[in-house]
């Protein structure tokens, strides 16, 4: 059997690498959130179970609307897809061209390279500051005249950090408006900082602003995969045209718009995870003062070569984290005996 027609640089791409899964272990390696489904969820799911021998609405219409006005902005500036993840790849493969290139901070959200390579987009990854966030100025000087896009993830996934508003006019005012500013922000209901920007409020009207945002993480989707993003609409027109037909299944359709009537439950989730995260945070820099600020739901401990070696050692106390061999351990912000489990696994390791 041959493998000619697959192409050779597939064979490259780094395998994306879910959080670890065991029985009865403590998962704090996937950033969700703790709490179950939002009010209203799992009944919307179980009405439109009722319908799952037809086609979902393709157009995803009822929750775009609802979306938009939200937002305040049109409809038709919405795609939706299998989670932000996949959007950004649909995004990456819109705007592909030979020679192309896409430039993003590193280490960043592991799926940008996965999904920069099937695109057929050159990789330009810029090394973090010292302090785990976007070396901005960094970024901006390797652009070049083959650069698609610049992804800016805020907050940073999986160091924490997000950018300032200064940080990203910086970038829109460095680059012309033929590449394309993506802001990711799948963590963006974490952000308890109100200096911060939103991308929608502030970049929303820039001709090459694109902002992903997620239903998987605080609204408590992350099993039904629903993204969403905004942009200009012919950018959004692109998109919607790479995506798989039927992508947004009919249940998850009806749950995303459960959870949005939802919001304020899910603004009572979010506040009881900022407030562990400001006390874990504080607790772990008491062990490992390197510890950076975060504005997501989870936290970075920057360990280094070691940071395996306590992953391991977390796993042995039953604790799953997310490791990254040779920079760092990613935590889930948990429950709060779930978060001192993780703090005393830290001091033991440390010990």
């Amino acid at each position: 059997m041959t493998t000619e027609p697959i192409r050779d640089d597939l064979a490259a791409i780094p395998r994306y690498v879910p959080g670890k899964a065991l029985p009865q272990a403590l998962k704090l390696s996937s950033n969700e959130v703790p709490y179950g489904p939002l009010p209203g969820v799992a009944d919307a799911i179980a009405a439109a179970a009722a319908d799952v021998h037809r086609y979902p609405d393709m157009g995803v219409a009822r929750l775009r609307d609802e979306l938009a006005a939200r937002l305040g902005v049109d409809a038709g500036r919405i795609a939706t897809g299998t989670g932000s993840v996949a959007l950004i790849g649909h995004l990456l493969q819109a705007v592909s061209s030979p020679g192309g290139e896409v430039v993003y901070s590193w280490r960043s959200f592991e799926a940008y390279p996965i999904a920069a390579t099937v695109a057929g987009l050159r990789s330009v990854q810029v090394p973090n500051t010292p302090e785990h966030g976007h070396d901005v100025d960094a970024m901006i000087a390797a652009v070049g005249p083959n650069t698609r896009a610049v992804i800016l993830c805020s907050p940073n996934n999986p160091t924490g950090p997000a950018l300032t508003a200064d940080e990203i006019d910086r970038v829109f005012d460095a680059v012309p408006e033929s590449v394309l500013v993506v802001i990711d922000e799948a963590y963006r209901e974490f952000v308890t900082d109100p200096s911060l920007p939103d991308g929608v409020e502030r970049y929303g009207d820039r001709p090459n602003a694109v902002v992903f945002r997620t239903f998987s993480k605080a609204w408590g989707l992350a099993g039904l995969r629903i993204g969403y993003m905004v942009a200009r609409p012919e950018v959004a027109d692109a998109v919607r045209r790479c995506v798989i037909p039927f992508a947004v299944n009919g249940p998850g359709q009806a749950a995303a718009l459960a959870a949005l009537a939802a919001e304020d439950e899910m603004r009572r989730r979010v506040a009881l995870v900022t407030s562990e995260r400001k006390r874990v945070v504080e607790a772990a820099r008491d062990v490992l003062p390197e510890v950076p600020q975060t504005q997501a739901n989870f936290f970075w401990l920057p360990l280094g070569a070691r940071a395996v070696e306590f992953a391991s050692h977390c796993e042995k106390l039953g604790i799953l984290v997310r490791p990254f061999a040779g920079d760092g351990v990613r935590v889930t912000i948990g429950l709060p005996e779930e978060n001192d489990a993780v703090l005393e696994a830290l001091r033991s390791f440390a010990a």
